[in-house]
């Protein structure tokens, strides 16, 4: 469990989970454009997670995860463009996208780098971290201050989605943890 609480401290410093900090300061700031934005680089970042797990991972209920990592999150992101491309509109790069694509080019070094049940406990150890630090930035700073009612629909949509992934992959790492 200190690697999951090592990874949403890390997590919290690159989304800005603290409202004291300038990129928190900033995610307020967000309009909706680059809150969607936010919101596809972090499924791509999940996707590109999922897929180092599909090459490292034997277990087989790690690979099963990361499978419905990858079909679920580019689901949502096709749900995503074809919103955007319905509303004419384009998702906006910021800041806080490139912060997150920064950190993610470390973690998938640290990722890559391992392999057996420590890459498993590590990744799904990330997976939750991750998971409950975009969920609780969507679900209180995102949601809330999005404009546009179609894209709080799509949002609130896919966070069902995501939180479920974070219920999924918790069972996994405490199935983890009993050595089930």
């Amino acid at each position: 469990m200190r690697g999951v609480k090592a990874v949403m401290a890390m997590m919290a410093l690159v989304l800005g989970a603290t409202m004291t900090s300038p990129l928190a300061a900033q995610m307020k700031k967000l309009d909706d454009l680059e809150m969607a934005h936010v919101a596809v680089v972090a499924s791509q970042i999940d996707i590109a997670y999922a897929r180092i797990a599909l090459a490292k991972s034997e277990t087989p209920a790690v690979r099963r995860f990361a499978e419905t990592m990858i079909r679920d999150h580019e689901a949502v992101n096709g749900q995503v463009a074809a919103l955007a491309k319905r509303l004419q509109v384009t998702a906006k790069d910021n800041a806080m996208s490139q912060s997150l694509l920064k950190g993610a080019e470390a973690k998938q070094a640290e990722l890559k780098a391992l392999r057996g049940a420590a890459f498993d406990r590590a990744y799904l150890e990330n997976e939750l971290a991750y998971h409950q630090t975009v969920n609780g930035v969507v679900a209180e700073q995102f949601i809330p201050n999005i404009a546009n009612a179609e894209v709080k629909r799509a949002f609130e949509t896919a966070l069902v989605i995501f939180r479920g992934h974070e219920q999924h992959v918790e069972k996994l790492v405490d199935d983890m943890q009993m050595g089930r």
